[in-house]
């Protein structure tokens, strides 16, 4: 009993010990960490200093949207976009840095919806199409690659749609990444990797059938297959798919241009439903005739090339909204001798190509810029196909338009690129001339911004 008595006045205090301890310890943490946020909050209520203020100068300035140029602008850009577009007499704080563009003509950062950066010519001299793949082992195609990049973005050809690698598999996609790390200059890309076509649906062709040779593109057969080559390839990165829906052509009896169709209406119907799920495009290479026709019938987002186009094609794709790539240049230049198949049929090609492009301007369909450059060896003007547009009656504007603010709307990037205005990346060029005078001085850029970098400043003080 004296022992539990003893014990019971022990029992009773050592909760009020523990309790007291306790108290203490909660309130400590209680107060380290109410310091501890209010020195989180202080941080974060702490706003970033802003990028520096870059003020261009611009003499005249091409927008890429207006129909008219406006004189005496200035152009605020902060970081990598646009922060406004002034007139010439508003104010420039203090601590700028003015780029004086004042005798230049200023338009947005150009765009070419359809080049090979993977690609090195195709000079019959030098082994055509075919040395490409079997001459060159993909580190020398990179290099080469990084060349094209770095030349498309000193031309000021901004932002590139890259419409396939030529066997070089995903390669497009790496070049994109080391651009966008840093580590290699050039444009921003959009790249559709390995291209879709069918079996004798494309090169390489011609050599003794039990080699087994690389192909240019991913060959299927079958919707099945159509389907998983697309989801192979939107998994590995692309921005958007490329189909070819004509292969071969040639000049028919009847002096006729003919071109081989490659997928059928079913095997496009998967490879772009699979792309629209993604919220990816499909472009269609075709040529004429039936392929074409699968291509618009198929739902295709893009025709690129389409050189003999029907009055029926033609409000086809205006019913639906179906972009066109024309890329005249490559089928005017290197013709074959004019009695040999290929020389027909490179005569037949140029001469439906101008027909179907006059038309395409009559209905006014949505015309994009697009040089096909690496199967143009990229030693060449990207700028070249401007003159060509508007040889056939493209007015220069838009022309200009064609390769800026078109472009990107038909990329999903209306009003961030092709465009200088509030809110779009700082993507500029200037001239020296009046490419609304003459288009031809779009060949000779002598300043290139992008993201808001200088690249090239050959004539802003």
């Amino acid at each position: 009993m004296r022992n539990g008595c003893n014990r019971l006045p022990l029992c009773g205090k050592l909760p009020d010990a523990v309790e007291e301890l306790t108290m203490r310890h909660c309130l400590a943490c209680f107060t380290l960490a109410l310091i501890l946020y209010c020195v989180g909050a202080r941080g974060q209520s702490t706003s970033p200093s802003p990028a520096p203020l870059t003020v261009i100068r611009a003499g005249t300035l091409i927008d890429g949207v207006s129909e008219a140029p406006r004189k005496n602008q200035l152009i605020f850009v902060r970081g990598k976009r646009v922060e406004k577009v002034a007139d010439g007499s508003a104010a420039i704080p203090s601590g700028s840095h003015v780029i004086d563009l004042s005798n230049a003509t200023v338009l947005p950062g150009l765009i070419d919806a359809h080049t090979h950066i993977f690609l090195w010519g195709e000079d019959p001299s030098k082994g055509g199409y075919d040395a490409n793949i079997l001459k060159a082992g993909i580190a020398l195609r990179a290099a080469r690659a990084t060349y094209a990049a770095r030349r498309a973005l000193d031309q000021g050809f901004t932002t590139l749609r890259d419409v396939e690698t030529e066997g070089a598999g995903y390669g497009d996609i790496e070049i994109k990444q080391a651009i966008e790390e840093g580590t290699i200059p050039g444009p921003r890309l959009f790249c559709v990797t390995r291209a879709i076509s069918t079996t004798g649906g494309y090169n390489l062709e011609g050599y003794a059938p039990e080699l087994d040779m690389p192909k240019g593109a991913q060959l299927v057969d079958g919707p099945v297959e159509a389907r998983k080559a697309a989801r192979q390839q939107l998994e590995h990165g692309a921005d958007w798919l490329k189909v070819y829906m004509t292969h071969r052509s040639w000049v028919d009896k009847e002096g006729k241009l003919v071109s081989q169709p490659t997928l059928t209406v079913e095997e496009l119907q998967a490879i772009v439903d699979e792309a629209h799920g993604w919220q990816k495009k499909v472009a269609c290479h075709a040529y004429n005739g039936i392929g074409l026709q699968r291509a618009l019938d198929g739902g295709c987002d893009s025709i690129e090339h389409g050189l003999e186009i029907t009055d029926a094609q033609i409000a086809q794709m205006k019913r639906l909204g179906t972009w066109y790539c024309p890329t005249l240049s490559p089928y005017y230049d290197d013709w074959a001798q004019p009695d040999t198949l290929e020389g027909k049929r490179d005569r037949a090609r140029a001469a439906v190509h101008e027909i179907s492009f006059k038309k395409a301007l009559q209905a006014h369909l949505k015309i994009v810029y697009g040089t096909d450059m690496g199967g143009i060896p990229w030693t060449e003007p990207i700028a070249q196909e401007f003159k060509r547009m508007v040889s056939m009656g493209m007015a220069p504007m838009d022309a200009i338009q064609s390769a800026t603010s078109r472009s990107a709307e038909m990329l999903d990037m209306k009003g961030e690129i092709g465009v200088i205005a509030a809110g779009a990346y700082a993507e500029v060029v200037a001239v020296a001339g009046d490419p609304l005078k003459d288009i031809g001085e779009l060949e000779h850029v002598r300043f290139v911004m992008h993201d808001g970098s200088i690249f090239k400043n050959e004539i802003g003080k």
